[in-house]
């Protein structure tokens, strides 16, 4: 029986704290974009209190979840924990969520103020506002043994940072970043630091999506925007065209009254 509640309940704070893994679900507000689930491994997350959460965000090829955080009037996330062992069980935070990227301060404080492990290629810290906490049966979810964390992409930015120091500037991780990044798929504007080094580096965006369905163009139809404003301008030019013309034609039919008398 599903059951909600406003806070994290003390009975699923350990719970949550001991599942191996989670997914992250965003989406952007316009009905053309894409909606992004992310699975995060590893014990890179923590509880604040009964109604804040974070997770460290380590570099990948994607940055959708932060686009859809930073799109203004947006925020909205949704985190969701699995039973793969033990009594059946589902548990979705629903929230807000604020991004800390890794060359702030905001960032720097709240590592240290949590005294937070962090990784090589850490590129930010979520933190998730809790409204609302769903928990329901998970009476299909199949049993899984877990057998370890996968140390792949650690090791990967480990020796990328390793290979940086030693002087190779082509695998700086700010590069990349600024490659992958600066952009979500549907052209939300992903982390600050990679469009500033994008902008910096004259680093150009990779091709996210392909064919002719892929987005060229991020429409959110709730905000006002540049489309908008030139829908504006030119109905404006039409009608103040039609009076001119209106204001023509009965001036002149006024002038052949006139000379009709």
């Amino acid at each position: 029986m599903g059951q909600f509640y406003e806070t994290i309940p003390e009975s699923l704070m350990q719970w949550v704290l001991e599942q191996k893994m989670f997914c992250v679900a965003t989406a952007p507000l316009a009905g053309s974009g894409h909606v992004n689930v992310s699975p995060k491994g590893g014990p890179y997350f923590g509880l604040l209190d009964n109604k804040t959460f974070w997770y460290l965000d380590l570099t990948g090829s994607g940055s959708e979840t932060v686009a859809h955080l930073y799109e203004p009037a947006n925020g909205r996330v949704t985190v969701m924990f699995n039973a793969f062992d033990g009594p059946p069980r589902i548990v979705r935070l629903f929230g807000h969520g604020r991004v800390l990227e890794s060359a702030t301060t905001a960032f720097a404080d709240f590592v240290k103020k949590h005294d937070i492990q962090l990784l090589a290629g850490t590129r930010s810290i979520v933190v998730v506002d809790v409204h609302q906490v769903g928990s329901s049966c998970g009476f299909s979810v199949p049993f899984y043994d877990f057998r370890d964390f996968r140390t792949t992409l650690n090791d990967y930015w480990s020796n990328k940072l390793k290979r940086f120091n030693e002087g190779r500037s082509k695998e700086s991780v700010e590069k990349y970043w600024a490659s992958k990044n600066a952009w979500s798929m549907d052209g939300l504007p992903g982390f600050s630091m990679a469009l500033e080094t994008a902008k910096k580096e004259h680093v150009a965006p990779v091709a996210k999506m392909v064919g002719p369905l892929a987005p060229h163009h991020y429409r959110n139809d709730r905000r006002f925007g540049l489309r908008h404003l030139a829908m504006v301008s030119i109905l404006t030019a039409i009608l103040t065209l039609a009076f001119t013309i209106s204001l023509g034609l009965l001036s002149s039919c006024r002038s052949r009254r006139v000379l009709s008398l």
